[in-house]
């Protein structure tokens, strides 16, 4: 059984019938399980920033020895960038 069995729906998508800023993460996160490196990225642009910013999230968490806290900020920042435009890009 392939994983893109186990994809969730997107709720806003069900909901009101318009695609919202994360999707499409699933099935980037899936091409990029399968190498398919560049296929992820026009899937979702947004997805290295997405894993990015989640990985210094696991840090602020995990190492509390240093305050990681302006770098969670600035990679928050640019990932909501990268998601808005890669939103604008994919619709209009």
């Amino acid at each position: 059984m392939s994983l893109e069995h186990y994809m969730l729906p997107c709720p806003f998508k069900t909901l009101f019938g318009i695609e919202c800023l994360g999707c499409g993460f699933q099935r980037a996160l899936f091409l990029l399980f399968q190498g398919e490196f560049l296929a992820a990225f026009k899937m979702y642009p947004a997805l290295y920033s997405t894993l990015l910013f989640l990985g210094f999230i696991l840090l602020y968490y995990f190492d509390k020895s240093k305050n990681y806290t302006k770098l969670l900020w600035i990679s928050g920042i640019l990932n909501a960038l990268f998601m808005v435009a890669g939103y604008w890009y994919k619709h209009f």
